[in-house]
């Protein structure tokens, strides 16, 4: 049983996150002449056992934002806490032990999986790094054991990577990201490359797990019917900050952003009657670049509701109670 006060405290706060790539010039003598903001001030908290979605248009940072939290990517600023530990300068060394608590399902399982390697080698490869398991006999039992937990048979533990449709890879991806029994898991776009169908087994199965095993998600996705349907909280992404976080409920029935409103609107529904009735949200022109940032609020060049105030002064997250937070001069 964990104390009181460990399991009310989150299991991770990210503060004022940056993540800047920079952008040189010159052949012989190369100079930084400016930088690219991929991710420019993001902020939340996540409670043990808890699902946060992150959505958002392609480029806006999501990716990034999960690499930097598992120190996969510099971070330029701000600051990652896993369980009351600062690991923002961790050094390689200082990170081994936080990497067994935190890992990563990739969107492609077949490009992040060695294609060389049986799946009994790529679930314990993991193990082996880690020195998890004292031999490979026992290595070898607990990457069966894996495979059953994520659906697959445990005799095809010998087959490779290429054997599988592309709904058993991610499986496979999953039991390899399981084998250090983890705590947290940033899902990068886990189910985009796979059939709707096979979508909903990947999500359901991501459910079973964090039900059985205790786990907690970032769960980066662009398919707002996909994050619904699996978070608990969802953090809503534009060119490198968070313009809107609330409950899953809330977010979909009261957004307040302009932004989010656009994303919902886009949304099919199969109702050809409510479609059609339902309010349009135009947003228009291109996503700005992120190597120049336009100043005050970040999507005023697209917002039909902009105004002069917008074009000059950033706005903040303001909360507007029951945990939803904003930033919007105008909601």
């Amino acid at each position: 049983m964990l104390d009181a006060n460990v399991a009310d405290a989150p299991l991770l706060v990210v503060e004022d996150l940056k993540v800047h790539f920079p952008v040189m010039a010159g052949t012989l003598f190369q100079k930084q002449v400016a930088s690219v903001k991929a991710v420019d001030g993001v902020s939340f908290t996540l409670k043990r056992g808890e699902t946060l979605g992150l959505v958002g248009e392609s480029g806006c940072g999501k990716s990034t934002t999960g690499l930097a939290i598992l120190r996969m990517l510099d971070i330029t600023g701000g600051r990652v806490v896993f369980d009351g530990q600062d690991i923002t300068r961790h050094d390689r060394a200082a990170m081994r032990p936080i990497r067994k608590r935190m890992q990563m399902v990739y969107q492609d399982p077949f490009g992040s999986l060695n294609p060389r390697m049986k799946v009994v080698d790529l679930i314990a490869e993991p193990m082996i790094v880690h020195d998890i398991l004292p031999n490979s006999a026992a290595r070898s039992d607990r990457a069966r054991e894996l495979l059953a937990l994520v659906g697959l048979r445990p005799d095809m533990a010998d087959r490779y990577i290429h054997e599988f449709s592309g709904g058993q890879r991610q499986r496979i991806g999953v039991a390899r990201a399981l084998a250090m029994s983890p705590e947290l898991l940033i899902c990068d776009e886990p189910v985009s490359a796979l059939d709707v169908s096979i979508q909903a087994q990947i999500v359901n199965l991501f459910q079973d797990l964090q039900q059985s095993l205790g786990l907690t998600y970032v769960f980066v996705a662009h398919d707002l019917a996909v994050v619904r349907h699996i978070s608990d909280r969802i953090a809503v992404m534009y060119l490198g900050r968070i313009v809107e976080i609330a409950d899953r409920e809330t977010l979909y029935k009261r957004p307040q952003h302009p932004y989010t409103q656009a994303l919902l609107a886009a949304v099919p529904i199969p109702d050809p009657e409510i479609e059609a009735n339902r309010p349009q949200v135009a947003v228009t022109g291109e996503v700005p670049s992120a190597l120049r940032p336009p100043p005050g609020c970040r999507f005023h060049t697209r917002c039909p509701r902009a105004t002069d105030v917008c074009r000059v002064d950033e706005p903040a997250l303001r909360d507007l109670g029951g945990g939803q937070m904003v930033s919007c001069h105008h909601a």
